[in-house]
């Protein structure tokens, strides 16, 4: 927990109880000193005035160390469920002995019947009080709905989801949409309000005019525009695929690239670099960071500010220099653009997350150029796993591409690979895509359901216009 500043330490009033609520401290930076104080009591033949003998009392004190970081448990504490029945006469009976399998069980142990016990789902997100300031209903504009909410959801959003008027097309749609929903146009309207958004808009017709279908990122790392803005400019001049090789890309408004056999290089490609033991590195070893890890989640409990970073001798000799200042901005020009390796591919460079979403035409090698345009001018259809490329073209593609990136992790960190005993098995485990190594894997592309797209990143883009 220490090592890392955002997460808030855990103490479990009962730690072999897995139905505990911890109650979870702050992290404040602080300056004192760690004594240790000695208190010493001689017995001294010396009468008061009342002729009672008074000990002698001594103290010592000793600086052990500065302390730097205290954590402090300020929340409340009563978050806390008991695996408890309630019997009719209102006694309360343990259930520990009968919902805890602390050993090896028989069989009669999981055929028991037992009283219903089902813990809370989910405990308050706050664990320190706060005033809730009620207000009178609020005095919506003429035209306002009310929000539907699931019947579905036992918890509910904490506002409604504000729509951007995006139009999604399933590969198996027939027809696609050839101008935007008149709500898309009255919102980017609403927004295109000074002459740089005028500009940001000229600049993206003319990348759709360059390049019919794009991602997301390539946009941003194309043209500086405010990610809300973009939310709605692109549904004002493009629609959004959830289905097929051209998945979670935007495609310019009547640009059909199931009817044109040269859109297969604006196919998608769902990278993700593999890592385990027979590989030759496992996850931790790997120099590319995940974008989400469980692993580093923080408990959303509490309304926890940042505390101020108590300023040292050290920084004051430092001195603020330009990472304390605001003369280091970006300039307009480039201050929201991404870099160029957020949607290109090059030999000789990792990608900066594990999984990548790359377009055909942006995976910048030659050799993989190749096996994209094996069939030019013989393609003869256009299917949902595929495209327009030959079948298996994905898997050859990624195939390759994890062979040089396990070169370029190779040339960087020799040690992970010097358990190789003989040439021959260097090579092979170079290669490491041969049959054996792969059945689990080509069993995996055997179960493809047409319809299901990839997750994480994509769908968190779905639900930004949705």
């Amino acid at each position: 927990i220490y090592a890392d500043p955002a997460k808030r330490l855990e103490l479990y009033f009962r730690p072999k109880d897995p139905y505990c609520h911890p109650v979870c401290a702050n992290r404040f930076p602080t300056s004192t000193m760690l004594l240790r104080v000695r208190r010493s009591t001689k017995q001294k033949q010396q009468l008061d005035a009342k002729d009672q003998i008074q000990p002698e009392v001594q103290f010592e004190m000793e600086i052990l160390g500065i302390v730097n970081t205290v954590y402090k448990f300020q929340g409340m504490s009563d978050f806390q469920y008991l695996a408890m029945h309630s019997g009719p006469d209102g006694k309360q009976t343990s259930m520990y002995d009968k919902v805890l399998m602390l050993k090896p069980e028989k069989e009669e142990f999981f055929n028991r019947d037992l009283p219903l016990y089902i813990p809370p789902p989910i405990f308050s997100r706050l664990d320190t009080p706060v005033d809730y300031f009620y207000r009178p209903d609020i005095q919506h504009r003429e035209g306002y709905n009310n929000p539907q909410v699931s019947g579905e959801n036992l918890i509910g959003l904490s506002r409604a989801r504000r729509p951007h008027n995006a139009i999604f097309v399933n590969f198996d749609d027939e027809e696609i949409p050839t101008k935007p929903l008149d709500a898309a146009v009255q919102n980017w309207k609403k927004v295109c309000t000074n002459p740089v958004d005028k500009k940001v808009e000229e600049e993206l017709r003319k990348l759709f005019e360059v390049r019919p279908v794009w991602s997301r990122n390539a946009v941003k790392a194309n043209i500086s525009v405010h990610p809300d803005k973009l939310k709605v400019l692109l549904p004002y001049l493009a629609y959004y695929m959830l289905t097929g090789p051209w998945r979670s890309l935007w495609v310019r408004f009547g640009y059909d690239p199931r009817k044109h056999p040269e859109a297969k290089i604006y196919q998608v490609l769902d990278f993700r670099i593999r890592c385990g033991m027979k590989y030759g590195y496992a996850a931790t070893d790997m120099p590319v960071k995940a974008k989400r890890s469980t692993y580093n989640y923080s408990l959303p409990i509490t309304v926890k500010k940042q505390g101020s970073h108590t300023v040292s001798v050290h920084d004051l000799k430092q001195g603020l220099g330009s990472a304390g200042t605001s003369g280091a901005k970006k300039p307009p020009s480039s201050r929201y653009k991404l870099k160029e390796s957020i949607y290109i591919f090059r030999e000789g460079a990792l990608p900066p997350y594990r999984q990548m979403f790359y377009q055909l035409c942006d995976l910048n090698v030659e050799s993989l150029q190749k096996i994209i345009h094996r069939n030019d001018g013989a393609e003869s259809e256009c299917t949902e796993r595929d495209g327009w490329c030959l079948a298996k073209t994905s898997d050859d593609l990624r195939d390759s591409m994890s062979l040089m990136i396990k070169q370029i992790i190779k040339s960087t960190r020799p040690a992970l690979f010097s358990n190789t005993t003989s040439s021959e098995d260097g090579k092979e485990q170079l290669a490491y895509e041969s049959a054996e190594d792969e059945d689990d894997e080509e069993e995996e592309e055997e179960d493809f359901k047409p319809s299901d797209g990839s997750e994480n990143e994509m769908e968190t883009e779905m639900l930004d216009y949705m």
